[in-house]
């Protein structure tokens, strides 16, 4: 895994981030003298692997009818070498973070697809064979959502469909009901959008929520910020019953577009695996290493917690982002600690009953599957940012600073208006405002649809409001200083604005109306100069006539409270 200027030893396996369970960890080796990644990363397994499959595809392409002939290949075969390199192509992005090895995956995929590699599959008896055929498609499913071309998945979704129409038909197998779900849950994760931006023509415009070029507000001269990079994060989820596909939450897919930037060229990012990476390319990761874990055990997220700590790069950061089930404090204790306020859920072998229902019960002892707030004071030792979202993220208020490094703590709502608790399936509104913030001031405001000349200009004014809630954080004489320490990274930046504008927007909205329903921080905002800013609310007021929807706004909202 290449991070930066680190190395790593490599592992013999594939990882399983966006694919299965968590991947192990590597166990320890005596040697220290073993291949790493960067210029020898091609003595790896995954180097080799990839080279053998190259020289085959090059091989069938420069003397197919040879290579039919001489060797017997069937079309399928030769399919099963493209997706191989493919599925290595979209590895070597989990490893890396980089967003032109997805597109090699893709280009490889589309191969498959338009030379109809697969179509002996469909004239075989074997079972086997054709669900080669459907995995491929599930595969080339997930590259096309990380790459935010829906129009192919939607394509994709129905050969899929047809294809498993075929295949329980054709064979009595026990899998028929696994390729199903799979069909129902890429079908609500497309649908997962609370709002749909529309053409002129009433077809759906597909918008990315990656980092655009000057996407984050520009340090301006005076800003006084540190200098800290994020490098690593840890992106968890583990909600029950929300809408996932291939071990991938609608909340962990929004979090990890949004700490990705937008390619600006793909052709010129092509930098083909083993080939001498250019001199003047920047020494700087272009996003930060990302770890998925879905639905991880309290050991294995730990295992990784300190796997990510011990590689961290001075200057650097590392976030934790937690999408999970709350655990509550089980009852009053005589000296309340970081464990006495319960935390989140991480996962364990037995049955959830209820969602929370089972967490909320009298024990005796402490919920063991818990990861409480004191379980992450060791690794304050370095810059931490935490973004936790859950039922029970004010137990995260309980940190105590104990090594004065940086760390900050965003939290969202412990609970929303019933009017839109119902939407909590298709991912969390908390995390939906720090992916795409007008998607959800305008999912807040009762709109479902836009159009798209509107829509643009209403980015346009949301990109000043961002500028704006800078200023007022850099300005702040009361702030506490480790958000400015954060502030000099531009994801870490983009996040910290786009949670002042959502709890500015909750505050001002009249369904909110209670505590709860305000997201928090620790330490604390001091909020007369951030989210109660009347600058601030003077421009949400000013966003939503925009949009026709102040009427959903209180006027003055100061004097409501």
């Amino acid at each position: 895994m290449v991070r930066g200027g680190r190395q790593q030893q490599p592992r013999t396996r594939l990882p399983s981030r966006l694919t299965g369970t968590v991947e192990k960890p590597p166990r320890k080796r005596k040697s220290r003298d073993l291949p790493q990644y960067g210029q020898k990363q091609w003595q790896s397994y995954f180097g080799r692997t990839f080279d053998v499959y190259t020289k085959l595809w090059k091989f069938q392409q420069q003397h197919r009818q040879v290579l039919d002939n001489r060797y017997g290949l069937k079309r399928w075969q030769i399919g099963e070498i493209a997706s191989k390199i493919g599925q290595l192509y979209y590895h070597y992005y989990l490893r890396t973070s980089e967003t032109s090895y997805l597109n090699e995956a893709f280009s490889f995929y589309s191969a498959i697809r338009q030379r109809s590699y697969y179509s002996q599959v469909s004239k075989e008896d074997r079972p086997e064979l054709v669900v080669k055929k459907l995995r491929y498609y599930a595969r080339f499913i997930v590259v096309c959502l990380l790459l935010n071309k829906m129009d192919v998945v939607k394509d994709l979704v129905k050969e899929l469909s047809d294809e498993i129409e075929d295949y329980t038909h054709r064979f009595n197998t026990e899998d028929q009901v696994e390729w199903n779900l799979v069909l129902q849950e890429v079908a609500a994760f497309i649908e997962a959008d609370p709002v749909m931006v529309l053409n002129d023509d009433n077809t759906i415009v597909i918008t990315s929520n990656r980092l655009a070029e000057a996407g984050a507000p520009l340090l301006e001269q005076g800003m006084i910020v540190g200098q800290l990079t994020l490098a690593d994060a840890l992106i968890i989820g583990n909600c029950n019953n929300q809408v996932k596909f291939s071990e991938l939450t609608v909340d962990m897919f929004r979090m990890l577009q949004a700490l990705e930037r937008e390619p600006m060229n793909l052709a010129s990012q092509m930098n083909k695996p083993g080939m001498q990476e250019s001199a003047d390319k920047p020494a700087r990761r272009e996003n930060p290493h990302k770890y998925l874990l879905y639905k991880p055990t309290f050991s294995q997220l730990y295992t990784f917690l300190a796997a990510s700590f011990k590689e961290l790069p001075a200057n650097s950061v590392l976030l934790i982002y937690l999408s999970a089930t709350g655990v509550f404090p089980t009852g009053r204790s005589d000296s309340e600690g970081p464990y006495d306020f319960g935390g989140v859920l991480t996962n364990s072998n037995r049955d959830i009953i209820n969602g929370d229902a089972i967490h909320k019960r009298n024990q005796t002892h402490k919920e063991m599957h818990c990861l409480h707030p004191g379980d992450l004071y060791p690794f304050t030792r370095k810059p931490l940012f935490i973004i936790v979202d859950s039922s029970n993220s004010v137990a995260y208020k309980n940190f105590t600073n104990l090594f004065g490094q940086p760390l900050v703590c965003l939290l969202s709502p412990t609970t929303y208006p019933k009017a839109l608790q119902d939407q909590s399936q298709r991912g969390s509104l908390f995390t939906l405002f720090l992916n795409n913030p007008l998607m959800a001031f305008l999912f807040v405001s009762g709109l479902s649809s836009m159009r798209r000349g509107l829509w643009e200009k209403c980015q346009e004014y949301l990109r000043k409001i961002n500028r704006d809630i800078a200023q007022l954080l850099t300005h702040s004489r009361s702030i506490d200083q480790a958000f400015l320490q954060f502030f000099g990274d531009e994801f870490l930046r983009l996040l910290l604005t786009r949670f002042v504008f959502c709890s500015a927007t909750m505050r001002m909205h009249k369904i909110f109306r209670e505590t709860r329903n305000y997201p928090e921080t620790y330490p604390q905002l001091p909020r007369d100069e951030t989210v109660e800013n009347p600058h601030l609310q003077k421009h949400i007021l000013e966003l939503a006539s925009i949009l026709d929807v102040r009427n959903v706004f209180f006027e003055n909202t100061i004097d409501d409270y």
